[in-house]
């Protein structure tokens, strides 16, 4: 019996189709977000009037989505063609962009840790900045709606972090409803309350109230996430840990994937 092989090496088929099943469910995944994202604009009109980009004075969370749909559906674009096309350039792209995205995710996590006084300084002004344009932007305003609900939590350091945002404030020159108030989404609800009530924040923090703690939360989201993060270490850890497997496992299949290119042209 005689036995038979082939004298150039192969690209190997599982490496191929599990580097191309691996990436496909990135660039679909990317592509979602994308067109949630444009959704998103749409619905706001921004798209039929650009400026309104350049009018929001906080943060866009449409733009954090199209952000994150926009490197996931190139990466996933160059990891699948470049599998399926076993092409070696688009393969070490992927390879390259991936690397750098963990070494910048390894990067902030230190330095967050070794700078922890200045990253809470940069998250508290940041979050103010966002206070003062709630009213501008409706996907922010659900941001921080959010954010306050599920924290129990009000503004930066305090409540009074409203006094920043034009329909909030107790100035005198104030002449909106909400004067002197704060959002629903600071107000401590009752589970009892079986219809949402906007109004809950109204006056709250007028003078002739001294006690607000009945109504509203009085800890700042600052203090409220420094509480949150000792409690859910180990699942921040374990989200971190996942990421980085899955960009560890994306890299070893292309290098991989990338030395049986190399060794079949010779």
């Amino acid at each position: 019996m005689h036995y038979y092989r082939y004298e150039n090496a192969e690209v190997s088929c599982c490496y191929k189709y599990l580097m191309f099943s691996y990436n496909i469910i990135f660039w679909l995944a990317g592509s979602a977000f994308i067109a949630i994202g444009f959704w998103a604009w749409s619905e706001k009109g921004v798209l039929s009037d650009l400026t309104q980009v350049t009018r929001l004075h906080g943060f866009d969370p449409v733009w954090g989505v199209l952000l994150v749909g926009t490197v996931t559906f190139i990466l996933g674009f160059a990891g699948c063609v470049g599998a399926l096309r076993e092409n070696i350039c688009l393969l070490k792209f992927f390879c390259g962009v991936v690397g750098f995205i963990f070494f910048m995710e390894l990067t902030a996590a230190v330095l967050a840790f070794v700078f922890q006084a200045q990253v809470k300084e940069w998250i508290n002004d940041f979050f103010l900045v966002n206070v003062k344009a709630y009213r501008d932007d409706i996907d922010l305003q659900n941001l921080i709606d959010s954010l306050q609900k599920l924290n129990h939590c009000c503004g930066a350091e305090d409540p009074n972090d409203w006094n920043l945002n034009e329909y909030f404030n107790c100035s005198s020159s104030n002449l909106s409803r909400e004067k002197c108030g704060v959002p629903f989404s600071c107000c401590i609800s009752d589970p009892a309350d079986t219809v949402l009530n906007t109004q809950c924040g109204y006056d709250v923090r007028n003078s002739l109230r001294k006690d607000w703690s009945n109504t509203i939360y009085v800890t700042g989201c600052i203090k409220a996430l420094e509480q949150w993060l000792p409690r859910n270490i180990y699942i921040v850890a374990g989200v971190f840990i996942v990421i980085s497997l899955l960009q560890m496992v994306g890299i070893f299949l292309a290098r991989t994937l990338i030395g049986d290119i190399e060794k079949s042209d010779y």
